[in-house]
């Protein structure tokens, strides 16, 4: 976006030019692509679609749109819109520019301030038009360089006054803090300056106004200050220009004034704002800062150093924690795999839950917060909505654990990037004091994922392996997007929260952008709705989410371990695979065995519990031995043969039934010996038959408590089959990833954007067409003709191309006025685009009243 030049915003009237006289009729001059323009930046005007040039330009003056619009300038084109909220309607851009280097008070005078430095205000000129043209672009500016207006609402929002005080460090106006004032003190502050009386209390203010906007009189008034004057006009000048005294409403006259404060007020350079407080009017602050309207004009972005790192080693270290994250979610999902912890009523996980994973993890708990949210926002886990509502594995977690691992880490990262729920607000209190849960509600902040992308895009501007300080990086997003100071404390915190997230996650490594991570940032949109050098254009097309994921899985792939297909079993009941496994034997050696110690190399554990977990899945003891051999480099130890066949032997040797329950064991003896174990009292245990006892106990109590025991029961069906429970069993019904909540509205792409400009023509035309009736005819509303010329006039228009005003009458009765431009004609139908619905229709030629043509448009 840049300036457009001197003549943009002209207007053509019967071949000459003219000057917009409102916005609307700017807006109705401007060409296709500077209303593209305006949409994109600000995508609110279009929903809906308005109906002509007239409502959007009603729209774009509203307060919300205009101070949503205000929000997204950078820092410099903010400051160029405060400071023409400072000047008259119509400003110059010369004066523009005065306001902004103090140019026009290159000459010095006694006690007044200095302009900008040459370097400085050649800075300011440079990027002055840039900033101007982004203000019209955005619709906040109309009108040509000789008369520069600043839509009224944002004046109202920029222009400092005595209940919203500016940015600029500015005051109300001398006018605005002497609308209170009675004309016998107005008199009195102007013979105390050293002005002749006026015969009215508005004649007095402008010359009083009048005194400070000339430079000798208002250095010759300062001239005669005694000392202390300049010290207190000096804490004034760049703001805040309030300050507190014992008795401001006191009148004082000059030779009453024994202080330098009672000096300042006795002449107008003070005046009373209340009984305690005094301001330092706006035309006499501009005067003492040499008609400057901010004392540090930012025309560029802060530079973001680049800290030298080696790209290789920024790579590795990041490939080395993705693929430590794509181990910690899949451990979690085997942890949650038959049945995760409770949702509160609230929603969310309790304290205790979170502390639970987080120690079964081996996290702290916000690194648990952190990886429970990821899995969230990648569709991974969710609530199942039963009646007893629990977290669970979802069925795209199934799929997720086939992938390889590069594109099991693509699915994170693209989810992170995207995702709007802040894990590090876990444990914080919202402004009723209530605890914010991992997985809960009002985690959402729609700042995070703009944050996110912000940061990483910097990074990914510094060459590649540079890393860049944390403090740089928020100087840069403040000038980019200067925010209010809650929000700007918010994104603070979120600068801090995407580094380190990143890092976990594998993103960057050593605070430098891994060269797998960039293409996920093709797919991110660029904030279009921004103004500074590098926001988003309509050239920046975002790349499809998968295919930035394929790129960066096919990046991240040769830099992560070979997934390995066998592990070495040893004699202690251990089994220690060297590397990563591939999904299959990872998942079956995860029911088989437990894990003792993860690394470089897993450990796992064989124990009668883990086996017997393994024959409870519908595994037989062949089928394990066999699996064994199979993945196993070194033979399979007799320990581990004989343990595998032990528990095989015994498991299923009771069944456990619903009566409540049952028991039910061929072997009477050992259904005595278990009547008579005082282990078992709990279980009112009975015997209704030599081989069946019936219990109190549900059947999933009865099997925990008997496996306690040493035992290896199974259960079984009421048609006497074994249950085989495998450990993907607990799953939600479908879930889809939770959607982000935006910031606004979404921004349109190119082609919805050409429609609605269309439309909006369409609509202007419509409402501004001159119509021309048939001579013999003088309709009240709808056109008339009969109903051959209105076959004929039509289907010239088709060979034409002209457009049409046409009365119709719809199968409901209703009459409408239209512009179509006819397409094809048959079969007693016109096919028609019609301008005013911006779609093409099929309209019944019996139902057309009459038809007219459209008279040239006099603009």
């Amino acid at each position: 976006m840049g300036w457009a030049g001197p003549n943009v915003g002209r207007m053509t009237i019967g071949g000459q030019s003219s000057a917009p006289r409102t916005l609307a009729e700017d807006l109705r001059a401007r060409d296709d692509d500077a209303l593209v323009r305006l949409l994109r930046a600000r995508p609110d005007l279009i929903a809906p679609v308005p109906t002509d040039v007239t409502q959007l330009a009603t729209r774009a003056a509203t307060r919300t749109s205009v101070a949503r619009a205000l929000d997204h300038l950078d820092a410099f084109t903010r400051q160029t819109a405060e400071a023409l909220a400072l000047a008259p309607d119509g400003c110059p851009y010369d004066e523009l520019s005065g306001l902004m280097t103090g140019l026009q008070a290159r000459e010095a005078r006694p006690g007044l301030g200095e302009p900008l430095e040459e370097a400085e205000a050649a800075a300011v000129a440079a990027e002055l038009p840039r900033a101007v043209g982004a203000l019209r672009d955005c619709g906040l500016v109309w009108g040509d360089d000789d008369r520069l207006r600043l839509v009224r609402t944002a004046r109202d929002v920029l222009a400092p006054s005595a209940s919203m005080p500016s940015s600029t460090g500015l005051g109300p106006t001398v006018a605005e803090s002497t609308a209170g004032m009675s004309p016998a003190r107005l008199q009195e502050l102007l013979a105390d300056a050293g002005l002749g009386a006026t015969h009215d209390p508005a004649s007095a203010v402008d010359a009083l106004t009048a005194l400070f906007a000339d430079p000798d009189a208002f250095a010759a008034l300062l001239a005669q200050a005694p000392e202390g004057v300049r010290a207190v006009l000096d804490r004034l000048v760049w703001g805040p220009p309030y300050g507190e005294v014992r008795d401001a409403t006191v009148a004082i006259r000059a030779e009453e004034a024994a202080t330098p404060v009672q000096w300042l007020l006795a002449r107008g350079l003070l005046l009373p704002v209340g009984q305690h407080n005094v301001v330092l009017p706006r035309e006499a602050a501009l005067a003492l800062r040499a008609g400057r309207a901010h004392r540090t004009p930012q025309p560029l972005p802060p530079r973001v150093a680049p800290v030298a790192r080696t790209a290789r080693t920024v790579d590795a270290t990041a490939a080395g924690q993705a693929f430590t994250a794509v181990r910690t979610v899949t451990d979690l999902l085997k942890q949650w795999q038959s049945g995760g912890p409770p949702v509160l009523r609230a929603g969310g996980l309790s304290v205790r839950d979170l502390r639970r994973t987080a120690a079964a993890l081996d996290l702290t708990e916000p690194q648990a917060a952190f990886w429970l949210e990821l899995a969230y926002a990648a569709g991974l886990v969710a609530a199942d909505g039963e009646v007893d509502e629990a977290y669970a594995p979802t069925p795209a977690a199934d799929e997720w654990l086939l992938l390889p691992a590069e594109r099991q880490w693509a699915v994170l990262a693209t989810a992170w990037l995207a995702a709007t729920r802040t894990p590090g607000l876990v444990g914080t209190r919202d402004a009723k004091g209530r605890a914010l849960a991992a997985l809960g509600p009002d985690l959402d902040r729609s700042l995070a994922p703009h944050v996110r992308v912000a940061v990483l895009r910097l990074l990914a501007d510094l060459p590649p392996g540079a890393a860049a300080e944390a403090g740089e990086l928020l100087a840069r997003l403040r000038w980019e997007r200067p925010l209010r100071a809650g929000a700007d404390a918010l994104r603070t915190e979120l600068v801090g929260w995407t580094l380190a997230d990143a890092e976990t996650l594998g993103v960057t490594g050593r605070g430098a952008l891994a060269a797998h991570a960039r293409p996920l940032l093709d797919a991110a949109p660029r904030d279009t709705s921004a103004t500074g050098p590098g926001a988003g254009s309509a050239a920046d097309v975002p790349a499809s989410p998968d295919a930035a994921a394929g790129r960066a899985a096919a990046k991240l792939a040769p830099l992560l371990p070979e997934p390995l297909d066998h592990v070495l079993l040893q004699a202690d009941l251990t089994a220690v695979a060297p590397g990563p496994l591939v999904a299959p034997l990872a998942e079956t050696l995860g029911v088989l065995a437990d894990i003792e110690s993860k690394g470089g190399a897993t450990v796992y554990r064989f124990t009668p519990e883990s086996v017997r977990r393994a024959l409870d899945a519908g595994r037989t003891a062949a089928e394990l031995q066999s699996f064994l051999s199979e993945h196993s480099r070194t033979p399979v130890p007799q320990p581990l043969a004989y343990l595998i066949d032990d528990v095989a032997r015994r498991h299923g040797t009771l069944r456990v039934g619903a009566a409540a329950a049952y028991l039910r064991c061929d072997d009477d003896a050992l259904l005595t010996e278990l009547l008579a174990d005082r282990r078992a009292s709990g279980l009112a245990l009975r015997r209704l038959a030599p081989t069946v006892l019936a219990s109190q106990t549900d059947p999933a109590t009865l099997l925990e408590r008997l496996r306690d025991m040493g035992l290896a029961p199974a259960a079984e069906s009421a048609d006497g089959d074994v249950l085989i429970t495998r450990p993907d069993a607990r799953r939600t019904p479908p879930r889809s990833a939770p959607v982000p909540v935006p910031d606004g509205p979404p921004v349109p792409d190119a082609n919805l954007l050409g429609l609605a400009v269309k439309a909006i023509r369409a609509g202007d035309r419509a409402a501004t067409a001159v119509r021309r009736a048939p001579a013999d005819t003088a309709p009240p509303g709808l056109p008339r003709s009969p109903s051959a010329e209105t076959l004929a006039t039509v289907q010239a228009a088709v060979l034409t191309g002209e457009s049409l005003w046409i009365g119709y009458v719809n199968a409901e009765g209703t009459a409408t006025q239209r512009v179509i431009a006819p397409v094809r004609v048959e079969g007693g139908h016109v096919t028609a685009y019609d301008h005013t619905t911006d779609e093409v229709r099929t309209f019944a030629l019996h139902r057309i009243t009459g038809v007219s043509e459209l008279a040239d448009d006099p603009t």
